[in-house]
């Protein structure tokens, strides 16, 4: 990894992979997903412990939330930002692979490519499923419970696009900023990754704390803040971002990524109102 810094800018080349055997490697990227899920769990049955919730019901759900996770985060990526290149690339929506330049064949990348936006729909869905199945607690107590390992999560792989080098943000037009020399770059960007990032990491102390406090009974209220927080964050962060694509020409007045955020800050702020109504009920 090679970081030169001054005092407002940094040379940003680090090596992405941890090692490599047989021209497979284990990168950053997939270590920040993996220390995610792990810390996600552990957080999860510390409140299972706490509230005296059977830990039978654990394995189901992180097996659950691993792959509504990475599915909805991949098909995302497909369908709200990159749909005109993996309509002609289908096989690479699910497969770790890319075709290469020359048409000659295919070339493991790993998986590379996910949306937030998409991961947030596929986890509504997949503790759906897992709730219907597994009815030891309603469904919104068990998203509001969810709100604190996800935003956590999101600090670490936002930290990965970081190392990544992708989802960058725009040029500062200055000095101050950091030169993604992995890209070929000699001019400062944002560090838009690390915005999201420390953003995120607030939010979690946040949730965190008011976990500690009688609102986490509040049906809802914990779900609600979550989606106000994480995607004004977002939303906010779009500005100094990168076009990463979409519909922006259709709907040029906002990125695609802060289109997609607004829903969420809507059902968000809904959801916050309800549970100051205790019009939403944690108990089975």
């Amino acid at each position: 990894m090679v970081i030169n810094m001054t005092f407002l800018k940094i040379n940003w080349a680090p090596n992405e992979k941890l090692f490599e055997i047989g021209g497979f490697g284990i990168h950053i990227y997939s270590l920040m997903f993996i220390i995610a899920f792990l810390l996600g769990l552990r957080l999860y049955k510390k409140m299972f412990i706490k509230e005296n919730v059977d830990q039978k019901y654990l394995e189901p759900l992180f097996i659950y939330m691993v792959v509504s996770t990475l599915l909805g985060a991949r098909l995302g990526e497909v369908f709200f930002y990159n749909w005109d290149y993996f309509q002609n690339h289908l096989l690479e929506i699910l497969l770790p692979i890319k075709e290469k330049a020359d048409g000659s064949g295919y070339r493991f990348i790993g998986f590379r490519g996910l949306a937030s936006h998409g991961a947030t729909i596929g986890i509504l869905i997949g503790i759906y499923l897992y709730q219907s199945i597994y009815k030891f607690k309603p469904l919104i107590w068990i998203l509001d419970r969810l709100t604190i390992p996800v935003a956590i999560g999101g600090f670490f792989v936002r930290t990965g696009n970081f190392f990544n080098s992708e989802i960058v943000g725009k040029y500062t037009g200055s000095n101050f900023g950091v030169v993604f020399q992995n890209r070929g770059e000699i001019h400062p960007r944002y560090p838009a990754q690390m915005y999201e990032a420390f953003g995120y990491l607030i939010l979690f102390f946040v949730l965190r704390k008011i976990y500690t406090t009688r609102l986490r009974d509040q049906g809802g209220f914990l779900l609600g803040l979550f989606f106000i927080g994480l995607f004004s964050i977002r939303f906010l962060v779009e500005y100094v971002k990168e076009s990463q694509g979409g519909f922006e020409e259709i709907m040029p007045l906002l990125s695609t990524g802060q289109w997609l955020s607004i829903p969420f800050i809507a059902l968000g702020t809904i959801l916050l109102i309800l549970s100051f109504r205790k019009k939403i009920t944690q108990t089975p």
